[in-house]
């Protein structure tokens, strides 16, 4: 039988967790949970239950799985009263509001003893993919420098992206800290294979007057957040994600003392990779995705159900690869050390 699973948030929640769950055969999407558009959502998406809250759903219907997909304030509560009443749990990043926050998740899964993983789909994805099979692989040997860098558009002074309640308020998770950067530190964590023993760096709001059809308003989130983290061994990690730039621009790039492997694409969905050595510079193959058919529902569907076969084996096994609460108390740490939470 599969595992019957209730989301939380309508947003991403419906766009991308609750298609890809339905693809996947382990899975059964039977219940949706938001305080607005939950109905709206469940007729969109086939959902048959459709509740107001979490706790609604948790009392009203039978659940396996519960998926947090709401925005990052709500993260902490809605983990708890999951993990409370015995459920498995996906939880979106950021993982939390803070490290104390993140802590007490860590905790409580612990206690509960039920399967658990954060959504770092981008790990599934063919570029991130083939560089970890390097690296395992003894290819890039002396490996010294992971550099992850992202570069958008969407926050400029220019760019009219609506307030809203949250994503332009930094003590509601809202901004760049929230949406790309806990991506990108935890797959330089996950291609160094291990935590930071430093880290430094900063986040930056270089266009704190925003504008949007309503007129003007103030925002306090990170437009830019950068990092550099000391993983020993010689090994260190530059990590950028910058809103406010004139490109759509994403690089992974590992860089050893004999070849730097470059993965770039506008996204982490769309990337090529190349392997430069001192006389030669070749483009390698990637293999596509297994799931790369359903691109067209939204890019994230694909590495989204590869992720999802971890967490299957981890409910059934107690094991498996999927990215772990412990790991997102890691990135969170990274996150709180250059401004974003505490």
């Amino acid at each position: 039988m599969p595992y019957r699973v209730g989301i939380v948030g309508s947003g991403f929640g419906g766009a991308v967790h609750a298609p890809a769950f339905r693809l996947h055969p382990d899975f059964e999407v039977v219940a949706i949970a938001s305080p607005h558009r939950a109905e709206s959502v469940a007729h969109e998406r086939g959902i048959p239950h459709a509740f107001g809250s979490v706790d609604d759903m948790l009392r009203g219907i039978e659940l396996d799985v519960v998926s947090v997909s709401t925005p990052p304030f709500d993260h902490h509560p809605a983990v708890l009263a999951a993990l409370a009443a015995g459920k498995h749990v996906l939880c979106e990043k950021p993982f939390a509001l803070s490290v104390a926050q993140a802590e007490e998740l860590v905790a409580a899964a612990e206690r509960a003893g039920t399967a658990t993983t954060i959504a770092h789909e981008f790990r599934y994805c063919s570029a991130p993919a083939a560089l970890k099979e390097m690296i395992a692989n003894d290819h890039m040997n002396g490996l010294r420098e992971i550099e992850v860098t992202r570069f958008g558009r969407e926050l400029r002074a220019d760019a009219l992206r609506p307030r809203s309640a949250w994503w332009f308020s930094a003590a509601q998770g809202g901004g760049i800290g929230n949406a790309i950067m806990p991506h990108t530190v935890d797959l330089a964590n996950w291609l160094a294979g291990r935590a930071p023993l430093r880290v430094s760096g900063f986040s930056r709001t270089a266009n704190p007057q925003r504008r949007d059809a309503a007129g003007a308003f103030e925002s306090d989130v990170a437009d830019g957040c950068f990092a550099l983290l000391d993983y020993g061994a010689g090994l260190i990690a530059r990590v950028t994600v910058d809103g406010t730039t004139s490109l759509d621009q994403t690089t992974i790039a590992l860089h050893a003392e004999h070849r730097t492997a470059v993965c770039s694409g506008a996204w982490l969905t769309d990337m090529q990779l190349f392997s430069v050595e001192p006389d030669e510079q070749s483009e390698l193959e990637l293999a596509p995705s297994p799931y790369a058919k359903y691109s067209t529902i939204a890019p994230n569907v694909p590495p989204f159900i590869s992720l999802l076969d971890d967490f299957s084996k981890r409910i059934a096994t107690g094991g498996g690869a999927a990215p772990t609460f412990e790991e997102a108390l890691v990135t969170q740490r990274v996150l709180a050390a250059i401004g974003y939470g505490t």
